[in-house]
């Protein structure tokens, strides 16, 4: 049995179901933080991905989840900092 199928199992089973809440409680700068450090964990397997396939030690599969995984990263940040933006311009059309 391949190795990368067992891992893959093994997160699947480690995973909780996305509709249960989390127990713990976050502040919002917690949760920012998180979210910051998860989206550079990201782009930086998938930058090592990369570099692997150039000398030949990744699967070109890998690669293309990889760099799917950094795209789809990149553009939620994008669209973050979009609603941010509008919700700023928004507050400075309010009336004082």
């Amino acid at each position: 049995m391949d190795v990368r199928s067992i891992l893959a199992a093994q997160k699947y089973a480690a995973s909780r179901p996305a509709t249960q809440p989390d127990d713990t409680p976050h502040s919002m700068g917690a949760a920012f933080a998180d979210t910051a450090r998860d989206f550079a964990r990201t782009l930086q397997t998938a930058e090592e991905t990369a570099k692997s396939a150039m000398i030949g030690d990744a699967d070109p599969h890998a690669l293309v989840q990889a760099l799917a995984q950094s795209e789809l990263a990149v553009e939620t940040v994008v669209t973050m900092r979009n609603k941010v933006v509008e919700a700023y311009q928004e507050i400075l059309r309010m009336p004082v």
